[in-house]
């Protein structure tokens, strides 16, 4: 894993050396450049920030997503418009970690000394991954690594779960964040973000409240998906236990026979109505259990990345956030 890790990088740099050729030889994508219209430029590098920038700053700011609309960010690699965007802004939210490893490359590629960077996994409490029982030992690469002694003196890498935005409590630290951020770079618009900033978090509070509803009225406390699970945070801010093929971080898609044997077990074991499944994946694997459990197919969106139609619908993290309560209260509390 190490070696195809490595390998990976060096082919990933090599790419990422001709995109910045191509890009000062003018070559593009077709992708919208930046308007020049003076307003700060803000690029993010998932929906959830996108959203959350979009809530508190509004027209205000010309705001760009970097990961396009139905694409899955671990797999993303950037085009020279990309580079090129990213290159002219002014600042750039970031989630951090192995996910984007592509925008460590991408910035040490680029020159770009007036960009400031912000990477929000800087700000709320981050979790070991962990593997509960009956998941796949699966491929899992692109997690947040940290180098540490262990007990024994020697060397351990710790990998962090990514998906710090799945926790609504997350997401009202991560959007003070932003809201001071924007503030520091706009000044003469600070108050105009704080007050934006202050009706969003209300929203999230509220949000909160639901989510722990869910929790006090559960009449059981397991969480099933049919695949990977990248809701660590979601879990660990309210207390919910889970079982899933895979870890949140994995890059497996296909759980083996016994793994799918294991979860209609523990759908049947807690007589569990609904098993989830997750955004821009195939359902199959759930149905597969509901067929033989009775249990019902239902979405749950970790809120990492939408669909173009969605982002064009202008759709939200609460929205979709919203929907995960009442899947939630299917699953849990009726």
């Amino acid at each position: 894993m190490r070696i195809q890790r490595k390998t990976a990088v060096r082919a990933f740099a090599c790419a990422l050396a001709l995109f910045a050729a191509l890009w000062l030889s003018g070559c593009d994508n077709g992708a919208e450049g930046w308007r020049e219209d003076g307003r700060l430029r803000v690029v993010t590098t998932i929906f959830p920030y996108y959203d959350f920038v979009r809530q508190v700053a509004g027209d205000r700011i010309d705001l760009r997503l970097a990961v396009p609309a139905g694409m899955d960010s671990h797999s993303f690699e950037p085009t020279p418009a990309d580079m090129r965007l990213i290159q002219e802004a002014d600042l750039l939210i970031a989630n951090g970690g192995e996910m984007e490893h592509w925008l460590h490359e991408v910035l040490d590629a680029l020159e770009a000394p007036e960009l400031k960077t912000v990477t929000m996994m800087n700000y709320v409490q981050t979790f070991e991954e962990v593997h509960v029982e009956g998941m796949e030992d699966a491929a899992h690469d692109h997690h947040h690594h940290v180098d540490s002694l262990g007990d024994d003196g020697h060397q351990e890498d710790i990998e962090y779960d990514e998906h710090i935005w799945t926790s609504p409590k997350n997401a009202m630290v991560i959007v003070e964040e932003i809201a001071k951020t924007l503030a520091a770079a706009d000044p003469e618009g600070a108050s105009f973000y704080r007050e934006n900033a202050d009706a969003y978090l209300e929203q999230l509070q509220a949000l909160d409240g639901e989510f722990e509803q869910v929790a006090a009225d559960e009449k059981r406390n397991m969480i099933i998906i049919g695949g990977k699970f990248p809701f660590r945070y979601l879990a660990e801010a309210y207390g919910f236990e889970y079982r899933a093929a895979f870890s949140g971080c994995s890059t497996d898609t296909e759980p083996s026979a016994k793994t799918i044997a294991y979860l209609i077990d523990k759908v049947e074991e807690f007589r569990i109505p609904v098993v989830y499944y997750l955004e821009l994946s195939s359902p199959r694997v759930a149905e597969i259990i509901g067929e033989e459990t009775g249990a019902k197919p239902l979405l749950l969106h970790s809120c990492h990345n939408v669909t173009r139609a969605e982002l064009d619908s202008g759709i939200t993290y609460l929205e979709l956030m919203e929907q995960n309560v009442e899947n939630l209260r299917k699953g849990l509390d009726e």
